[in-house]
């Protein structure tokens, strides 16, 4: 019996909704579980040898028929982010990003639980440290006077902020000329955080980052997760009109964690709107004592 591999990918993925694989992982369950079928294949091909090219030549026609199947079957989702995974689910993407933004989920025994956003802020802070040499901070909106009129600090602050000085790792005399001259000393950050960014929310992510990375150096858009055909292709849009890049953050390790698009720097930071947010937040005030006292000493 020929090989149906649409019929045996959908197999999978219906049996278990919701979990995801690669795409490796869907050709080896193929060639256990229909042992017949994958010889049949192999045989009559004139240029897989063995069990490993077989494997290889599955996993190459499962990304080829990608697309074609997203667009046929909605059912089928991918995730944008490199090992590509696929998995089937009867949620809208809303649906999905509602549930990933929840506090916390209980997942499958078979699955990782699903962290939610706030667990998300540590993995983000490490990163920028480990990778960047970046001193963050977290900014709690929460603790905003909100002094001005309802909704008036809609999309005004960020999750995280940082430091990063020009002058790390380099040669101490270097260094001290960097500080002692009236050279740019430092670069600030701003990151927004999400757990999952898909097709039904990712320009509101997206210009959330703009709306309060305004006043930094370097703005950022961070996830764990980026699912739906097109998602990374909107986001290299919208980074091409505005600037803001985007971080794929690793929870469990933080430092494989990527930069995959790196945001266009501004050279000037926003310092009127550094003061209303330090005016009306405690933790933004805080960050920018901290960034005086670099300022004053050169210590992050």
């Amino acid at each position: 019996m020929a090989l149906e591999l649409r019929k045996r990918v959908f197999e999978l993925l219906a049996a278990k909704p919701d979990q995801k694989y690669k795409a490796r992982e869907i050709a080896s369950w193929i060639c256990d579980t229909y042992p017949a079928e994958a010889q049949e294949k192999l045989v009559n091909s004139t240029f897989i040898q063995d069990q490993t090219a077989l494997i290889n030549q599955l996993v190459a026609e499962i990304g080829a028929n990608r697309p074609n199947w997203e667009k046929r079957y909605p059912e089928l989702r991918s995730t944008e982010t490199r090992p590509r995974q696929f998995y089937w689910t009867q949620k809208t993407e809303h649906d999905e990003v509602v549930e990933a933004e929840a506090s916390t989920r209980t997942a499958p025994e078979s699955e990782k639980p699903v962290p939610g956003e706030h667990s998300l802020y540590p993995s983000a802070i490490n990163f920028l440290s480990s990778e960047y040499g970046v001193k963050a901070f977290r900014i709690d909106e929460r603790k905003s006077s909100n002094a001005g009129s309802s909704g008036s600090n809609r999309w005004l602050y960020p999750d995280i902020v940082g430091l990063q000085s020009l002058a790390q790792g380099l040669n101490a005399e270097v260094a001290e000329a960097i500080r002692a001259s009236s050279d740019r000393k430092v670069k600030l950050w701003s990151v927004e955080v999400k757990v999952l960014l898909n097709r039904s929310n990712v320009r509101e992510a997206y210009y959330q980052s703009v709306s309060n990375s305004s006043w930094a150096n370097l703005g950022y858009l961070a996830a764990t997760e980026i699912e739906g055909a097109g998602t990374l292709d909107e986001l290299r849009i919208l980074f091409g009109m505005h600037g803001i890049g985007l971080i794929k953050l690793d929870p469990e390790n933080p430092s494989e964690g990527e930069i995959l698009i790196p945001a266009r720097e501004r050279l000037e930071v926003e310092w009127a709107m550094c003061s209303r947010l330090a005016n009306e937040n405690p933790d933004f005030r805080t960050f920018i004592k901290k960034v005086r006292h670099f300022f004053q000493t050169g210590d992050l």
